[in-house]
């Protein structure tokens, strides 16, 4: 069946599209390296209808299909599993920029595409493609709606999900469904975009998207602030948002050890202050105006803050290379976590205006629970999005505390579900975290999401073993 059935993938793709043996490997193992599965093949399609023609061969021959853009997931959502059934179908050849409408401020774009990409042919027409995320350069647009991914933009233009007005699918019968009319109104019915947006594969294959576009800010300006604790540094995004309204586009949260660690394993960043602080704060304002209108906004809330007391100290960057340098302390956190060793990694949403008691909380637990363990917090605080990560004491081997990882998790994710929280913000879910969707989500929930499922994938050859 195995040989028939990759006769007809190589008809439709061509044999030098599809991969086995070792040609295979780069393909099924996830980002942070820690599983490697196995697939029957890797299938690269050139297109669409490519596409279309290999699911409609999937479904015919019951292939299961693992769909698969830049590989940069953290919960194993775009990898196979160990049983060597699957096919890998991957996106990457398809990364063109299909046209851009200035006036409607609108951009169409395969899947493919990477998100960088995307950022600078958007840049290159006076526009912003607001969607940022450390990955940038390495993932792409069709698996960032697939997770409905976030980034350090959402505080002031949403999710994915509000960044899309469009999508071309092909669902698991090997239809191919279009939505890529750019409209902002379409009063006529389900919204099948929305049931794909952050269904990571499992019920159809995002090919094509069209993306919101919004005038480029005339100037942006960074500061990184230094805070006593999360609770100030709620008062600070408070105090921000009354003063700046939607010049705010950007507010992340640092715990000093953040710093640390990049300044360990990043020696030739920036290091902001001179002594360390409890907190930090990197904040963005975004001016439609002037950059004396963004200085102004910045500068007069900085100094509210300061005279309040909930911000210790401040540095504003007066440079594009400054402001850019402040962004890559931030950004090289997690990186800067990889090299100093395996951590237990949360990525976690909760009411905004509760953060600060959730830190307070489940700190305590874990430093009840286990010792010495290092808490490296941080994350988009504007919208609620904390990475809650947990690293072993200092002495204790990285393998060996990793051994509690289904201890920690419970202790991080029932205090997420006892403050009105998700335990999955921005990643997804995956395989990686299923069964703890199962644990905190309502079984009606659970069953309307089956039923989705067995009615768009009867076959369930969709990405199976993903979310469900």
């Amino acid at each position: 069946m195995s040989k028939e059935f990759l006769a007809r993938c190589r008809e439709i793709i061509g044999a030098g599209f599809v991969l086995e043996g070792a040609g295979m490997a780069p393909y099924l193992t996830d980002w942070r390296g820690r599983f490697t599965g196995a697939a029957l093949a890797v299938l690269r399609p050139a297109g669409t209808s490519q596409v279309a023609l290999l699911v409609q061969a999937c479904a015919e021959w019951r292939v299961p299909i693992v769909p698969q853009g830049g590989r940069t997931g953290l919960v194993l959502g775009s990898v196979p599993d160990a049983s060597g059934t699957a096919v890998v179908l991957s996106l990457g050849r398809m990364n063109k920029i299909r046209s851009v409408d200035t006036i409607n401020r609108t951009m169409t774009v395969d899947a493919g595409c990477l998100l960088q990409h995307i950022q600078e042919a958007a840049a290159s027409e006076g526009s912003l493609f607001p969607l940022s995320l450390a990955s940038e350069g390495s993932c792409t647009i069709g698996g960032n709606l697939a997770t409905n991914a976030g980034g350090t933009g959402v505080l002031r233009y949403g999710n994915a999900r509000e960044l899309c007005l469009g999508l071309e699918v092909v669902n698991a019968q090997g239809e191919t469904w279009s939505s890529l009319r750019g409209l902002r109104k379409d009063n006529t019915g389900y919204d099948l975009r929305d049931l794909f947006i952050g269904a990571e594969g499992t019920l159809g294959i995002i090919t094509g998207a069209v993306l919101k576009l919004y005038p480029a800010p005339a100037a942006m300006l960074t500061a990184m602030v230094a805070l006593e604790s999360p609770h100030d540094a709620l008062q600070l995004l408070h105090l921000m948002q009354d003063r700046c309204g939607s010049s705010l586009t950007g507010f992340e949260l640092m715990a000093d050890i953040c710093l640390t660690l990049v300044a360990t394993h990043f020696p030739t960043l920036p290091r902001p202050f001179a002594m360390a602080y409890p907190q930090y704060a990197l904040v963005e304002i975004s001016s439609p105006e002037s950059e004396s209108h963004a200085t102004d906004l910045l500068e007069q809330a900085i100094e509210a803050a300061l005279e309040r007391g909930f911000c210790q100290d401040a540095v504003v960057a007066t440079s594009f290379a400054q402001s850019r340098g402040l962004w890559q302390v931030r950004e090289h956190i997690s990186m800067a976590q990889a090299a100093a060793g395996k951590n237990i990694k949360h990525d976690v949403s909760l009411p905004i205006s509760r953060i600060a008691e959730f830190i307070d909380s489940a700190d305590d637990k874990l430093m009840r629970a286990f010792p010495g363990c290092q808490l490296v917090t941080f994350g988009h605080l504007g919208d609620g999005n904390l990475h809650y990560n947990v690293a072993p004491p200092e002495g204790v081997p990285h393998d060996e505390f990793l051994q509690h990882q289904d201890a920690v998790n419970r202790i991080v994710h029932d205090e997420v579900d006892a403050f009105g929280g998700s335990i999955s913000a921005e990643h997804g879910i995956g395989a990686l975290k299923r069964d703890e969707l199962a644990r905190y989500k309502s079984p009606v929930e659970l069953d309307m999401m089956r039923a989705i499922k067995a009615a768009l994938d009867p076959l369930g050859i969709m990405n199976p073993g993903k979310i469900l």
